[in-house]
C-alpha cells in the first residue's frame, strides 16, 4: 500500500512540474509587434503631386519649387542651326524670363495629420490638411498599402472684375493616396483626384467636377539617389471646353514627368523635366496646355527642408 502512495504521490509531483513548465513556455513565446514600413518615399511630394509622407510630429518644413520653359521651343519660326543656336541662348527654358514659382511651409502637429500653406504662382495661394489614414505593416497585422488623403483649397487674388463673386475664383482638390514599398528601392503609388471648380466653365457639356487617376513610382539608385516616375490622366473637361468670351479651348489631359532626387542629408533636391509649365496642381489637373505628342517638355526643380520645432523625428 505505502509503494502505491510513492507511486502515485511520484506521478503528481511529476504532472505538477510538466505543467509549471507548459506554462512558462507559453509565457516566454515572443508577442508579435507591428513592424511598420519606413520611407516609402524620401519626401512629401514626389514630383508634381503628394505622397503619402508626413512630416513626423513637431516638424516644419519649407518648399520651394520653380518650372520654367519648354526645354526645346521648336515654334520659334526659324530652322536648322538659327533654332538650336535660339534654344542654347535661352539656356533650355532655363533663361527665358518664364518661371513659375512655388512657395508653401507646412506643419504636422500629429504624426498622422499635416497643413500648410502656400504661394502657387499667378496670385494663386492655397492651403491643405493632410492625413495618414493607414500604415504599411507586418507583424501583429499584415497590412500591404499605406493610404493617405489630401484636400487643398485654392484661390486667386487677382483684381476683382465687375460683378464678380469672390466665390467663384474658388477651386478645391481632393486626393486619395494608396501605396505600397515593394522593396527598399522601389515604391509605387496610386492617386485617384478630384478637382473641384466654385466657378463651371462655360458651355453645356462643362463641369465643376474633373477627375483624374495619378501613378508614381521611385526606384533608389543608391542611398543618395533615386530616379521619380509621374504620370496622371485626366478623364473629363479636356476637350472643347468654352471660356467666358466664346473660345473653344482643347487641353491635354495626359501629365508626364520624370525626375532626379538628390538626398544631401539635411535637404531633398530633385530636378525634373515634365509637360507642364504649371505650379499648381489645380492648373496642371485641368488646364494643361503641353502636349506630350509635340514634345513640350520644361524643366524644374524644388527643394525641401525640415525643422523640428517641437517634436522629435519618428
Amino acid at each position: 500500500m505505502k509503494k502505491i502512495f510513492f507511486i502515485l504521490l511520484g506521478l503528481a509531483v511529476s504532472v505538477n512540474i510538466m505543467a509549471q513548465d507548459s506554462i512558462a513556455v507559453k509565457e516566454e513565446a515572443p508577442v508579435k509587434k507591428a513592424k511598420f514600413t519606413k520611407a516609402t518615399f524620401k519626401s512629401t511630394r514626389l514630383i508634381n503631386r503628394q505622397t503619402v509622407e508626413i512630416m513626423a510630429k513637431g516638424n516644419m518644413q519649407f518648399m520651394i519649387a520653380h518650372h520654367f520653359s519648354y526645354f526645346w521651343n521648336k515654334d520659334l519660326g526659324i530652322t536648322g542651326a538659327e533654332k538650336l543656336r535660339q534654344n542654347a541662348a535661352n539656356l533650355f527654358g532655363l533663361n527665358t524670363g518664364i518661371a513659375n514659382t512655388y512657395l508653401s511651409f507646412d506643419y504636422s502637429p500629429l504624426n498622422w495629420a499635416n497643413v500648410g500653406l502656400a504661394a502657387a504662382g499667378r496670385t494663386r495661394y492655397e492651403g491643405w490638411a493632410k492625413f495618414k489614414i493607414l500604415r504599411q505593416q507586418t507583424g501583429l497585422k499584415n497590412i500591404p498599402v499605406t493610404i493617405g488623403w489630401y484636400s487643398m483649397a485654392s484661390i486667386y487674388t487677382s483684381k476683382k472684375e465687375v460683378n464678380e463673386f469672390v466665390s467663384n475664383r474658388w477651386a478645391f482638390v481632393h486626393q486619395l493616396t494608396i501605396a505600397r514599398k515593394f522593396s527598399d528601392d522601389f515604391s509605387l503609388q496610386l492617386m485617384p483626384t478630384l478637382v473641384h471648380l466654385n466657378l463651371v466653365p462655360y458651355g453645356s457639356n462643362n463641369s465643376n467636377n474633373i477627375f483624374s487617376m495619378g501613378v508614381g513610382a521611385r526606384y533608389k539608385i543608391n542611398s543618395k539617389r533615386a530616379i521619380n516616375l509621374e504620370y496622371s490622366r485626366q478623364f473629363n473637361m479636356y476637350e472643347n471646353v468654352m471660356d467666358k468670351n466664346g473660345n473653344i479651348l482643347q487641353y491635354n489631359p495626359d501629365l508626364l514627368s520624370i525626375g532626379l532626387e538628390m538626398n544631401t542629408g539635411g535637404h531633398v533636391f530633385e530636378f525634373f523635366i515634365g509637360n507642364t509649365m504649371n505650379s499648381s496642381a489645380v492648373d496642371q489637373l485641368t488646364k494643361n496646355a503641353s502636349a506630350i505628342k509635340d514634345g513640350q517638355f520644361a524643366l524644374g526643380f524644388h527643394l525641401n527642408r525640415g525643422y523640428p520645432i517641437g517634436g522629435k523625428n519618428k
